[in-house]
């Protein structure tokens, strides 16, 4: 699903994800979410108060899909204007997927060839 960004967390922002998500995605069987009430008056609004389950570790798997987006929210605290932070995410997301090159599926020696191509390209890019 796409990144949904709102400067508030209440029952309008949520109606409008809902909405957002059921007309892109369809009506779900089951929503599992966290335990924020605002989630509750959308869902009651919509009519699909009996479709969510809500309890300690039912969202552990949504939850944890979000780990690379939760990163760059930390780096993201200070920023005050969306504009800023959806500038500051394409190139932050840019940046880290050229200088990834995943660690932990290569040996040290690919590894080590991989970064030295990759700071050698960004090296090509600064000076032009």
């Amino acid at each position: 699903m796409e990144a949904f960004v709102s400067k508030r967390r209440d029952r309008r922002a949520a109606l409008k994800f809902l909405r957002n998500a059921i007309k892109r995605y369809g009506e779900p069987r089951v929503i599992v979410r966290d335990g924020l009430k605002s989630y509750d008056a959308a869902l009651r609004d919509l009519g699909l108060e009996d479709h969510q389950e809500i309890g300690r570790w039912r969202n552990n798997r949504a939850e944890n899909s979000h780990q690379p987006l939760r990163r760059r929210e930390r780096a993201m605290q200070g920023f005050r204007r969306r504009q800023t932070l959806e500038r500051f995410v394409s190139v932050h997301s840019s940046v880290f997927n050229h200088f990834n090159k995943d660690r932990h599926l290569n040996r040290r020696d690919v590894f080590k060839t991989n970064r030295d191509a990759a700071l050698a390209e960004w090296g090509q890019l600064g000076a032009a």
